[in-house]
């Protein structure tokens, strides 16, 4: 089966390691998404991975309690680690060789980042997992996901999610809401409409990076976009 892109960046939220629990990690949920990703690591994908720590620690909402948000952003990278950790055992036990790069140093667990040695892992066909986001506070893990997918040169993002794509309004509150087969960053953009912040949105369009976001729930759907069909909403031009 031919496939359209050869390399990519998955980016996961925190909470989609939750699966239906009110934090934490769900090992089942963990070990569906590993499972997914292995569909396409047998295709030949070359995969790396950014993931959010918001099942563990929100920065942004810890500064509204009074933390200080550098320190608030700081507790939410570490975060990221313990799920990339978890994420890392998952995928082993799924057979896929998988390392894990810290934006923040801590050789016990993690590799540092090194953009060379990310490339050169990718290209040996094993998954690497991006923690601590960029390494600095007042950027989000979506930034950080932008940030890592042009450095190791991906063909795209895919922003996995609970529900079917980019929506006019949010599709749970409202069931009339419109879904986006197509939307340009611009318009994300002048919208406000959350698909990535605003930093990671104007990276990937400086940059002509092309965003694909699906409903990662959905078995196969991940398989799917690979293979080029129409699933979720392209976000870029």
């Amino acid at each position: 089966m031919p496939v359209k892109y050869k390399r990519i960046l998955l980016k996961l939220s925190g909470e989609a390691l939750m699966g239906n629990k009110g934090y934490g990690i769900d090992a089942e949920t963990v070990d569906y998404i590993s499972r997914e990703i292995r569909s396409i690591m047998k295709m030949g994908i070359e995969t790396a991975i950014v993931i959010g720590g918001g099942n563990i620690f929100r920065g942004v909402e810890a500064t509204v309690e009074g933390i200080e948000r550098a320190s608030a952003d700081y507790m939410g990278m570490l975060a990221t680690v313990i799920n990339a950790l978890a994420l890392q055992n998952s995928l082993e036990k799924n057979h896929i060789p998988t390392r894990v790069q810290s934006a923040i140093e801590m050789r016990e667990l993690a590799e540092p980042y090194i953009r060379r040695k990310a490339v050169r892992h990718l290209e040996k066909k094993r998954l690497v997992i991006f923690a601590a986001g960029t390494g600095n506070p007042y950027f989000t893990t979506d930034t950080a996901a932008a940030l890592r997918a042009m450095e190791i040169g991906a063909d795209l993002i895919m922003k996995g999610t609970k529900v079917n794509g980019v929506y006019s309004a949010d599709p749970v509150r409202n069931p009339n809401a419109k879904l986006f087969k197509k939307i340009k960053y611009i318009d994300v953009l002048k919208k406000g409409i959350s698909v990535m912040d605003s930093t990671a949105i104007s990276l990937c369009m400086d940059n002509g990076l092309p965003i694909i976001v699906y409903n990662m729930m959905k078995k196969g759907n991940l398989k799917k976009i690979i293979e080029g069909k129409q699933i979720g909403t392209i976000v870029g031009g």
